[in-house]
């Protein structure tokens, strides 16, 4: 068969439709997105935890809730800035919810703790919730009061109001997964080596382990 223009300009738009179609059928798949922004200690482990959540699609690191602006990680741990080390998990609304990113992040922290967590100390590295409206702080706040109950300890995390986030330095991001390469004092290792070795001398899932046992759902990943 001769295939002509007459024949071509059909086949092409068919196709045109056709892909158009599947397109629109898998972005049609895709819920509303939302955000939460949280400070839980060291965010390369904040974000390790909360990547591997259904539903989650990125999480950010980053400063918050001080005064200074576009501040550096330097600035942040010196204690002068204001700002937590914290972390904006952006999420599909449709395969999980703030309530339950809530739940989780209050049973992967230590929220007894008001000198920051686990070997990290400084008000930079304390945890806190950041909230941009009443229904979202009255929210978090029954969430708090039910992981209270739960830990039968007091919980000390503060719900805040939201600031502007400040994205941290591109070698922050992934940082629990990257392939680079760093000088350690145990001489060069992979970014991801680094982070391993770290999170367990630091004490984290152990600690976290003690207080929520079985629930905590990171701890050990």
């Amino acid at each position: 068969m001769t295939f002509t223009l007459s024949h071509i300009k059909p086949l092409i738009l068919g196709i045109a439709i056709t892909f158009g179609a599947v397109l629109h059928c898998t972005e049609a798949k895709a819920g509303p997105t939302d955000v939460l922004t949280v400070a839980g200690g060291c965010f390369w482990c904040v974000e390790s935890d909360f990547e591997s959540v259904p539903g989650v699609i990125e999480v950010v690191s980053g400063y918050t809730g001080g005064t200074l602006e576009n501040p550096t990680y330097k600035d942040v741990t010196s204690g002068k800035s204001g700002h937590y080390e914290a972390v904006q998990i952006q999420f599909d609304t449709s395969k999980v919810s703030s309530d339950e990113l809530l739940a989780m992040f209050f049973r992967s922290i230590d929220p007894t703790d008001a000198g920051g967590q686990f070997c990290d100390r400084g008000d930079s590295y304390s945890t806190a919730i950041f909230v941009s409206n009443s229904a979202e702080q009255a929210a978090a706040q029954e969430i708090r009061a039910e992981a209270q109950a739960a830990l039968g300890q007091r919980i000390i995390t503060p719900i805040l109001q939201e600031a502007e986030f400040y994205p941290a330095e591109d070698y922050h991001q992934d940082y629990y997964k990257s392939s680079d390469v760093i000088l350690t004092r145990f001489g060069p290792r992979t970014k991801k080596d680094a982070y391993k070795r770290y999170r367990k001398a630091c004490g984290r899932d152990a600690r976290v382990k003690q207080l929520w046992g079985s629930a905590a759902p990171f701890a050990g990943s």
